[in-house]
C-alpha cells in the first residue's frame, strides 16, 4: 500500500475533527424517499411542481423575499443574479469582496459567459463594510457581498457596520446582493430572525449541501419580475432540469434539524477556540469565532502539518483536518475548521489532547 492510500485509509478509520458525519448515499435517499411518502410528493416538471412550489415559498418566507427560484448551483444563482442587476443599471461592472467565490473558484464566469466586469472592494482579510465601499469611485451595477465570509474564516460584521453597508448602498441606488451560502449560521450568531438579516438585500442566493447536508441545489431570492427574469436566464444556461424532485426532498426534510443545530454548533466552536488559545504555536482566528467557521494558524509548514497529523491519527484516533494551505509567512500553515456533528461527537478534551500532541510532533 502506497503513502497516500496508507493515509485515505487512515483517514476513513478516524474519528473526524471538522464537519457533519454525513450520511451515506442509501442513508439519504433513504430518508428522502420516506419524506416523499409521507408528503405524498410527485415529480416536478422543469421547475413547475406543488412541493418544489411549496419550498420556494417556505424559503421566500423565511427570508423576508417575495419569491424564489431553485436552481443546480450558486454560480449559476449568483452570475444570473448579478447580470440581472447590472443590466437594468446599464452599468456591466459589479463590485464584490476579494475573496468571493465568485471571484476565486468560477473560472470568472461572470465574465466569458455574461461580459460583467468586477472591481474588488475592501481587504481580502477583513469583511466588507460601508467604508470600503465609500472608496469606489467608480458607477458599480450591483454590489456582492458575503455573510460570513468564508476565505476570511467566517468573519461577519458587526450588526452596526451591516447596517451601515445597507444604509450607503440604499443611498447610492446601488444593488446589494448577499451571497448567503452560509447564511443558516448567521441568524444565531446576531441573534436576529434571517429576515431582519436579509431585510435590505435586493438579492439573496442560499446553498442547501453548505451546513444543512442536501443533495446539491440553490435558492436566488428577490422581487418577483427579477426572479421571473432570473428563471429566464436559468433556462437559457441549461439550470432548469426536468426534475429536481431528490434534491428538493433533501433540502425541505434536513433544513429545519440544519438550523435548529445552530446554536450547537457556535457554542462547539467558542469552546474549542477557548480550549485551544493558550497552545503554543497554534492560532485560532479570530478569538472569539463570529460563527461556526473559524480559521487555525499553525507554526508549522505544510510538510510537518501533515505529518504531524496522521500521528495523531495513528496515536488517537482522531483526523484533525483533510489539507492545510501555507500561512501568511514561510514555514507556517493555514486550515478550515467547520464545527458540526462530527465535531461535537468529539469531547473539548480530546480535541486538546490531540492538538497538544500535534503540536508535540511537530
Amino acid at each position: 500500500m502506497g503513502k497516500s492510500e496508507a493515509r485515505v485509509a487512515l483517514m476513513r478509520s478516524s474519528r473526524m475533527f471538522r464537519g457533519d458525519l454525513r450520511p451515506s448515499p442509501a442513508e439519504l435517499l433513504r430518508d428522502a424517499a420516506a419524506w416523499c411518502e409521507a408528503h405524498d410528493v410527485t415529480w416536478d416538471a422543469y421547475g413547475t411542481g406543488k412541493a418544489l412550489q411549496a419550498f420556494e415559498a417556505r424559503v421566500a418566507q423565511l427570508l423576508g423575499y417575495p419569491a424564489a427560484r431553485f436552481m443546480p448551483s450558486g454560480t449559476m444563482a449568483q452570475t444570473v443574479a448579478l447580470r440581472i442587476w447590472c443590466e437594468r443599471k446599464g452599468i456591466r461592472t459589479f463590485g464584490m469582496h476579494p475573496t468571493s467565490h465568485v471571484e476565486l473558484h468560477e473560472e470568472r464566469a461572470y465574465g466569458h459567459v455574461h461580459q460583467l466586469h468586477a472591481t474588488l472592494v475592501g481587504p481580502q482579510d477583513r469583511p466588507l463594510v460601508a467604508k470600503h465601499l465609500r472608496a469606489v469611485t467608480e458607477p458599480l451595477g450591483a454590489l456582492l457581498t458575503e455573510l460570513p465570509i468564508r476565505e476570511a474564516a467566517g468573519q461577519l460584521p458587526t450588526w452596526e457596520e451591516l447596517q451601515a453597508l445597507k444604509d450607503l448602498a440604499a443611498a447610492r441606488n446601488l444593488p446589494l446582493h448577499l451571497d448567503g451560502a452560509r447564511l443558516w449560521c448567521c441568524g444565531v450568531a446576531y441573534e436576529r430572525p434571517l429576515h431582519e438579516i436579509t431585510a435590505g438585500f435586493s438579492s439573496c442566493y442560499v446553498s442547501f449541501y453548505k451546513s444543512v447536508g442536501a443533495l446539491p441545489g440553490a435558492m436566488l431570492l428577490g422581487p418577483e419580475d427579477f426572479i421571473a427574469e432570473a428563471h429566464l436566464w436559468q433556462r437559457r444556461l441549461g439550470g432548469n432540469l426536468y426534475s429536481f424532485a431528490p434534491n428538493v426532498a433533501t433540502a425541505a426534510l434536513r433544513l429545519d434539524a440544519a438550523l435548529a443545530s445552530m446554536p450547537a454548533r457556535l457554542a462547539g466552536a467558542k469552546a474549542i477556540v477557548a480550549a485551544l488559545a493558550d497552545l503554543p504555536g497554534l492560532t485560532p482566528f479570530p478569538s472569539p469565532p463570529h460563527t461556526h467557521l473559524f480559521h487555525m494558524l499553525i507554526d508549522r509548514s505544510p510538510e510537518q502539518a501533515y505529518e504531524a497529523r496522521d500521528r495523531v491519527a495513528e496515536e488517537l484516533g482522531i483526523w484533525l483536518f483533510r489539507g492545510v494551505s501555507p500561512g501568511p509567512v514561510p514555514g507556517t500553515s493555514r486550515f478550515e475548521v467547520s464545527v458540526g456533528s462530527a465535531t461535537l461527537s468529539l469531547e473539548v478534551a480530546e480535541i486538546r489532547q490531540a492538538f497538544e500532541r500535534f503540536m508535540a510532533f511537530g
